[in-house]
């Protein structure tokens, strides 16, 4: 697996557990608001990416009792392809364990929810379906995101969407995700904002204005209805 790096202990990536969080380096996606190019393009990964190793499992080992799960995030877990062994291994060591995702692997999903190794998927909307490309940066097939949906939602023990509203998404398109995903148990809207320290894949989005704080709850008034939990992040 190539990875971007490890952080030993996160109390926000996994809701209500202490968690340490692995960045896994690569990504199908070029969305053009990303703050992790380091974990996208090629180039970055090559030069910044590290192999995960033996002393991930030894540092675990060592760690139960403290931490209670790993938070696998990316970059795209799913393009690693030993993605399922290191979720095996990581069960097997008694933790919990949390997949991030951007939904582009149904299939994936489908042998880790069978296979019993996510305690917890997180699936990025990327936005509506009129939006999804633009906001993805890529052609991308919205029955396979449909499918990854269903799956989760039938089949994860728990479950979260969320979409990050940069620069590009109106109220519009978010009311859209909120009647294409109502009856999820959760949906959040994740605030954008541009950080000051880090490059983004389209430095383009540093400056254009997108939807404030106000804005967000405004929309998640009309939608908090169709959703047993969710909000504003941010």
């Amino acid at each position: 697996m190539r990875i971007g790096g490890i952080q030993w202990m996160s109390l926000i990536d996994y809701p209500d557990r202490i968690a340490a969080t692995l960045f896994t380096a690569g990504c199908n996606l070029r969305c053009p608001f990303c703050h992790n190019p380091e974990l996208v393009l090629p180039s970055f990964v090559a030069e910044t990416g590290m192999t995960l190793d033996e002393s991930f499992f030894d540092e675990l080992k060592e760690r139960r009792g403290f931490l209670d799960g790993v938070v696998i995030s990316g970059g795209e877990p799913a393009v690693q392809p030993d993605l399922v062994t290191v979720m095996q291994r990581i069960k097997e060591l008694g933790y919990l364990v949390k997949l991030d995702t951007n939904g582009t692997s149904p299939d994936l999903i489908q042998e880790i929810l069978e296979r019993g190794l996510a305690d917890y998927i997180a699936m990025d909307i990327k936005g509506s379906p009129d939006a999804y490309e633009t906001m993805s940066g890529v052609s991308v097939d919205l029955a396979t995101i449909q499918r990854s949906v269903s799956l989760i939602r039938r089949g994860a023990p728990q479950y979260e969407f969320r979409t990050t509203v940069a620069p590009g998404l109106s109220a519009a398109n978010l009311l859209l995700i909120g009647s294409w995903l109502e009856g999820s148990r959760a949906y959040w809207l994740q605030l954008f904002r541009a950080p000051s320290e880090k490059r983004l894949l389209d430095e383009g989005c540093r400056a254009a204005v997108g939807l404030k704080r106000n804005d967000l709850e405004a929309v998640w008034l009309q939608l908090r209805d169709r959703f047993d939990i969710g909000g504003v992040r941010g």
